[in-house]
C-alpha cells in the first residue's frame, strides 16, 4: 500500500506519499480501506520532532490519528463490526491507503466520507472537554479558539447538549462562528473582557483549545481555575486549571458514537478543505499557521 511517511524529522517539505507495510487488525481492532484522513496539529508536531523526547528518528515515520473508511479485516473480540461496514474512527498511522482503527462508530449513510474523517479525533478531544467540565444544559461556556477543527466541533456539541456558547475566533470567523451556534468575541488581548460582556453575567465553564490566552485571564472569567480546562496549554495545570490530552480519561467509543448521532441528526456540521494525499504538505502547512476553519482532510 501507500502511506504518508518520513525518513527525517522537519517541516512538510520532508513528506513523501510511498510504499508501506500494510497493517493488520489485533485483537479489538478491525483495519479499514481508507476513504479520507485528517489532519490535526499532532501530526506536524510529530513530523518536527516534538514528541520524539529528543530521541533521533529511528527508521520511517507514518502519521495520522483519525480516518473513514470501509472496514476489510475485523481482529479478535472486536465485537458488532463486520467485514464491508463503513466507519468512523480513531487509530495510528491513519493517513494510508489502509488503517487500523481501536475505536470506530457507524458512518451515517449521508455523510461525507471527508465529513466523517474529520469527527474522529476533534469529536473525541470534545467530548472528553466537555465531560471533564461537567457543562450541561444551562451553563454558559467560552471556547477560547471555536473556529478550528475541536473548536468548531465543541461548540456544536456544547450547544446540542444546551449549554450556551460564546467562542474565540479571528475577524473573518466571526460569522462562521455564528452559524455553528456561539456568540463570538474577538481572540486575541482582551479576550476575556470581551467574553464578559458577551456574557451579561456568569461563566460556568472554559475550553482552552488553542493555548494562546494567559491562563490566569480565563481563570479570571470562572469561580474556580478547576473550571478552566486546556488541551493545548500543559502549564495551565500549574494554576490550578485541568489539562488533559487523552489517555485515561479518554473514552473514544463512547465520544465518536455522540459524535455520529449528531452527524446524523445534522445537529453537527464539519466544514473540510480536502487535498489529495500527494498535496498533503499543503495540508500541514495550512494546519500549522493555526487559522484553520473547521478541518483539513486528506483523500487517497
Amino acid at each position: 500500500m501507500k502511506a504518508l511517511q518520513f525518513t527525517e524529522y522537519g517541516g512538510p517539505e520532508v513528506l513523501t506519499w510511498g510504499d508501506a507495510p500494510v497493517p493488520h487488525a489485533g485483537p479489538g481492532q478491525v483495519r479499514v480501506a481508507v476513504r479520507a484522513a485528517s489532519v490535526n496539529p499532532a501530526d506536524w508536531k510529530m513530523l518536527a520532532g516534538v514528541m520524539s523526547g529528543g530521541q533521533p528518528l529511528a527508521g520511517t515515520g507514518y502519521l495520522g490519528y483519525d480516518a473513514a473508511g470501509v472496514v476489510d479485516e475485523v481482529g479478535e473480540r472486536a465485537a458488532g463490526v463486520s467485514a464491508g461496514d463503513e466507519v468512523v474512527g480513531r487509530g495510528q498511522n491513519t493517513q494510508a491507503e489502509y488503517a487500523v482503527l481501536d475505536a470506530w462508530a457507524a458512518k451515517p449513510p449521508a455523510i461525507d466520507w471527508a465529513v466523517a474523517a474529520g469527527a474522529g479525533v476533534a469529536g473525541e478531544t470534545s467530548e472528553r472537554g466537555l465531560r471533564l467540565l461537567g457543562v450541561k444544559p444551562g451553563d454558559t461556556l467560552f471556547i477560547d479558539g471555536g473556529a478550528g477543527g475541536v473548536g468548531a466541533v465543541a461548540v456544536q456539541m456544547a450547544a446540542a447538549r444546551g449549554a450556551r456558547v460564546i467562542a474565540s475566533a479571528s475577524e473573518p470567523n466571526q460569522d462562521y462562528l455564528r452559524e455553528i451556534g456561539a456568540t463570538p468575541v474577538l481572540y486575541g488581548e482582551g479576550v476575556a473582557g470581551r467574553v464578559r460582556t458577551a456574557a451579561s453575567g456568569r461563566v460556568d465553564a472554559v475550553f482552552d483549545v488553542a493555548g494562546k490566552t494567559p491562563v490566569e485571564d480565563l481563570i479570571s472569567l470562572v469561580s474556580a481555575p478547576s473550571h478552566v480546562l486546556s488541551i493545548a496549554n500543559f502549564a495551565a495545570g500549574q494554576a490550578g486549571a485541568q489539562v488533559t490530552g487523552g489517555g485515561a480519561d479518554s473514552r473514544p467509543m463512547q465520544a465518536l458514537a455522540e459524535v455520529a448521532d449528531l452527524l446524523a441528526q445534522n445537529k453537527l456540521v464539519i466544514k473540510v478543505q480536502t487535498f489529495p494525499f500527494e498535496r498533503a504538505a499543503e495540508a500541514y502547512r495550512i494546519s500549522q499557521s493555526g487559522h484553520v476553519r473547521g478541518k483539513l482532510v486528506l483523500i487517497p
